[in-house]
């Protein structure tokens, strides 16, 4: 399985952080990832988006420029456990699948995949990596290819 993790693009100040909404800088640096994956092998047949309204709207500047569809998963909010995303990847047949989300989320779901813990590493807004998984578990992605605006 091929699984591309993508932060949202660059949000702006809302007393609600579920409501904060892409900058136009945001939305130009997703797009510029959105691109970049378009030109690549590895376009995704569906994108899993936070309910969150700048993952939301990320996935939709992505899914406008890749064409593929999106579906809100509640599970991939930024304080979420990677435990709970790691389930619906045992489940899923998309490959590649694209999900769009939050730091600590995206950083700690990207080293459970591939290290096997949870420390989780940095990553920029609107930055994307791609994971080869032979198979889903912790410690056994690789790291392939990233994305930067």
């Amino acid at each position: 399985m091929h699984l591309i993790i993508m932060r949202h693009g660059e949000a702006g100040w809302h007393t609600l952080d579920q409501e904060r909404e892409l900058t136009e800088a945001g939305r130009a640096g997703v797009a510029s990832v959105a691109a970049q994956i378009a030109k690549s092998p590895w376009r995704p047949e569906r994108i899993w988006a936070s309910p969150y309204t700048r993952a939301r709207q990320t996935a939709a500047i992505v899914s406008e420029v890749l064409n593929c569809p999106v579906e809100e998963c509640p599970v991939i909010t930024p304080d979420d456990d990677p435990g709970n995303c790691l389930d619906l990847l045992l489940e899923n047949k998309a490959s590649p699948l694209m999900l769009v989300s939050h730091m600590p989320f995206v950083g700690c779901l990207s080293t459970l995949l591939v290290d096997g813990h949870r420390k989780g590493i940095p990553f920029m807004t609107a930055q994307a990596v791609l994971l080869d998984m032979p198979v889903v578990g912790p410690g056994c992605a690789d790291l392939k290819a990233q994305f930067l605006p």
